[in-house]
């Protein structure tokens, strides 16, 4: 797959909208402990809502892109501090998506 449709977005958005911040990313940035967990976290989950605790904009952004490059996910949505990923599983995902 090489890129989400809006329809596979928006449904993804649906399904992210009750979840809860499973890794929280403080002032620190990504240390190897923050990026061990979102790889074990990944292994669990296919669809991920990350709370970004940084302040400064540009930092806030690197970070995005560093877990999106990481974590090989798809980018769903940013709103605020929250970014929403998501990464089928490579065997029997558990989303099946809108086919467009």
């Amino acid at each position: 797959m090489k890129r989400l449709t809006n329809n596979q977005k928006k449904y993804l958005r649906t399904l992210a909208h009750d979840l809860n911040p499973v890794v929280m990313i403080g002032q620190h940035g990504l240390s190897e402990a923050v990026l061990s967990e979102l790889d074990s976290t990944m292994k669990k989950h296919e669809l991920l809502k990350i709370k970004i605790r940084v302040d400064d904009r540009n930092k806030k952004k690197e970070i995005e892109n560093k877990i999106i490059e990481f974590s090989e996910a798809f980018l769903v949505q940013i709103i605020g501090s929250v970014l929403v990923i998501y990464r089928p599983f490579e065997e029997n995902p558990m989303i099946i998506l809108p086919r467009k």
